[in-house]
C-alpha cells in the first residue's frame, strides 16, 4: 500500500470510538483546526503514535504505529493474529467494557424514541465469550512469488489474506481442519482462485458445525472454469484427509463434506452447484426453549449455504427472550417475515395457533419444511419469495390479519415497500429482532410514524470482541 510508505505521524489521544469500533482521536492541522483520525485497534485513552492516510467522509484514516501509554481499560489480546485480522477488534477491551460500549450504542441510536413507557432491559452477555461461531469462511490466495495463503482478510488491504494458525472464537478443530486443507493443498498442485483473470481453482473453505450436536460440516468452493476443474483424485485425496483430520470418533455425530462450484460469466448471474461428497447432506442443531414453566428440545437441518444464526449459545437467548415478549396465546396468529430456516417461526409454533414464514432464499426455504417436519409441526407453512411482494397476496388469501409479526430482516434493514405492508397489516404487536440497530433504529421511524409505538428493548450480545450486537425491540399499535 502506496501511502504506507509515506509516513505523516501524529500523536494521538483516543477519546471515543467510531461506529466500526475503532479509536478517534483528534488531529491539530498546519492552520490550527482540528480534524479527527480513526485508529484500528486503539481505544479510549490510549496514547497513540498514527500514521495518517486520506481522509474519508472529514476523517483521516490511519494505521496504528505504536502505543506509547495504554489506557486503563487495555488487556492483552489472546489472539496471535489480533492487529492484522478484522475479524476481532476488541480482543484488547474487557468484555465487561465491551458490553457497556454495545448498550450505549442501542441507547444512542434509539434516544429519540425512548421513554418512560419504554421497558429497557440490560444487555444479555455470552459466557463465555470465546469459542461461540458456529461458522467460518476462509480464502485461498497466492501472492506473485507463489506463497500460498489459507486464511482470513488482512485488515485495510483489497482481499490480501494471512495464514490463520489459530481462532478463539470458534472450536479448537475448525483450526485442526484447516492445517489439513493446507497440507492437501500444497500436495495437490492447484493454484488459488484469481478473480480478475478466472484463472486458479481454489477459491474458500467453509467450516460449520452443530454445537449442540457435534456434526461438522466442510464446504470446498471452486472455480466454475472448466480448464481448472478438480479431478477425481483431487475430491477423494480431500475427503480422506479431512476424514483422518477431524472425522468425530463419537458415531452419534456426524461429518459432511462438499464440493461448491462457482460458475460466473458476463451478463449473466453467478451460479453456484453443490456435490455432496461425503456424509449427510445437512448438518443438525438444536435449540432449548423455555416459557411458561415448559420446556422444548427443538432440532434443526442447516444445508451447507443455508442462515442459521451463527452463534448457537446467543440463539437460544435470543429466541427464548423474543417468545417471552411476544406473548403468544393458543388463538395466536403469526407471520414469520425473513424467517431463514423457520427457527423463530418453528419455536413459536409450539405455543401458537399458526405460523406462516417468508423467506427469499431457496435453500433456507427446503430447511424451513424439512424443520417443520422434523419437529412434528402441523401448524406452521413456509412460503418462498420476497417478504415486500408476498405480504400483500398472504393478507388478501387469509382475510385475516395476524395477531404478531416477527421480521428478523438482513443487516440493510426493511426496506420501503416492506415497511409499507407491515403498517398495512396493522398487526397488534411487532416483534423486530435486529443484527444492526443502526438500520432498525432508521426503520423504527416510519413504523411509529404509521400508528406503532416503541414498548419494550433487548440487547444480544451475540458477538464478543467485535462490534456487532443483536437487538430485540417490541412495538404495539
Amino acid at each position: 500500500m502506496s501511502s504506507r510508505h509515506k509516513l505523516r505521524l501524529a500523536d494521538l489521544s483516543i477519546q471515543e470510538f467510531s461506529k466500526e469500533g475503532h479509536g478517534i482521536g483528534s488531529y491539530a492541522m498546519q492552520d490550527g483546526r482540528l480534524t479527527e483520525v480513526e485508529v484500528p485497534f486503539s481505544i479510549p485513552g490510549d496514547q497513540v503514535v498514527a500514521n495518517l492516510l486520506k481522509r474519508r467522509k472529514g476523517i483521516y484514516q490511519s494505521f496504528l504505529e505504536e502505543i506509547k501509554v495504554p489506557s486503563s481499560d487495555r488487556i492483552e489480546p489472546r489472539c496471535i493474529h489480533f492487529g492484522k485480522c478484522g475479524g476481532c477488534r476488541w480482543q484488547q477491551f474487557p468484555y465487561e467494557r465491551q458490553l457497556q460500549q454495545k448498550e450505549a450504542w442501542i441507547k444512542t441510536y434509539l434516544k429519540p424514541y425512548l421513554h418512560e413507557g419504554v421497558k429497557w432491559n440490560p444487555i444479555l452477555p455470552c459466557s463465555p465469550p470465546w469459542q461461540y461461531r458456529n461458522k467460518m469462511e476462509l480464502t485461498f490466495s497466492s501472492d506473485k512469488a507463489q506463497n500460498r495463503y489459507l486464511g482470513l482478510i488482512l485488515y485495510g488491504t483489497r482481499g490480501h489474506v494471512f495464514e490463520m494458525q489459530e481462532c478463539h472464537l470458534v472450536n479448537p478443530w475448525f483450526v485442526e481442519a484447516v492445517k489439513a486443507v493446507r497440507q492437501w493443498w500444497e500436495e495437490s498442485g492447484l493454484d488459488a482462485y484469481h478473480a480478475g483473470r478466472d484463472t486458479g481453482s481454489l477459491r474458500t473453505l467453509t467450516i460449520r458445525e452443530g454445537q449442540r450436536t457435534g456434526d461438522r460440516l466442510i464446504m470446498l468452493t471452486v472455480s466454475g472454469n472448466p480448464s481448472f476443474a478438480l479431478q477425481k483424485r483431487h475430491l477423494e485425496s480431500f475427503v480422506a484427509v479431512l476424514r483422518q483430520a477431524i472425522e468425530p470418533a463419537d458415531s452419534s455425530q456426524r461429518l459432511s463434506i462438499f464440493l461448491r462450484i462457482q460458475q460466473i460469466g458476463k451478463g449473466r448471474p453467478t451460479s453456484f452447484y453443490e456435490m455432496l461428497l461425503y456424509g449427510p447432506d445437512h448438518i443438525r442443531e438444536i435449540i432449548h426453549l423455555q416459557l411458561n414453566d415448559q420446556s422444548h428440545a427443538l432440532q434443526f437441518r442447516v444445508s451447507p449455504s443455508a442462515f442459521f444464526q451463527p452463534n448457537t449459545r446467543q440463539a437460544e437467548q435470543l429466541y427464548n427472550c423474543a417468545l417471552k415478549m411476544a406473548d403468544l396465546s393458543p388463538d395466536s396468529l403469526v407471520y414469520d417475515l425473513y424467517c431463514g430456516t423457520g427457527t423463530l417461526g418453528v419455536c413459536c409454533a409450539k405455543w401458537a395457533k399458526e405460523v406462516i414464514g417468508i423467506e427469499l432464499n431457496p435453500e433456507s426455504v427446503l430447511d424451513a419444511r424439512e424443520n417443520i417436519k422434523t419437529n412434528g409441526l402441523s401448524n406452521m407453512t413456509v412460503r418462498s419469495g420476497d417478504v415486500g411482494h408476498s405480504l400483500a397476496a398472504l393478507l388478501q388469501e387469509k382475510k385475516q390479519r395476524p395477531d404478531i409479526v416477527l421480521v428478523d430482516p438482513p443487516r440493510v434493514g426493511l426496506d420501503p415497500r416492506a415497511i409499507q405492508h407491515l403498517l398495512e397489516l396493522q398487526a397488534p404487536k411487532l416483534i423486530y429482532v435486529s443484527c444492526n440497530p443502526a438500520t432498525q433504529a432508521a426503520n423504527l421511524g416510519d413504523l411509529l410514524a404509521g400508528g406503532y409505538r416503541l414498548k419494550e428493548v433487548q440487547p444480544v450480545d451475540q458477538f464478543p470482541q467485535t462490534v456487532h450486537v443483536e437487538n430485540i425491540i417490541v412495538l404495539t399499535r
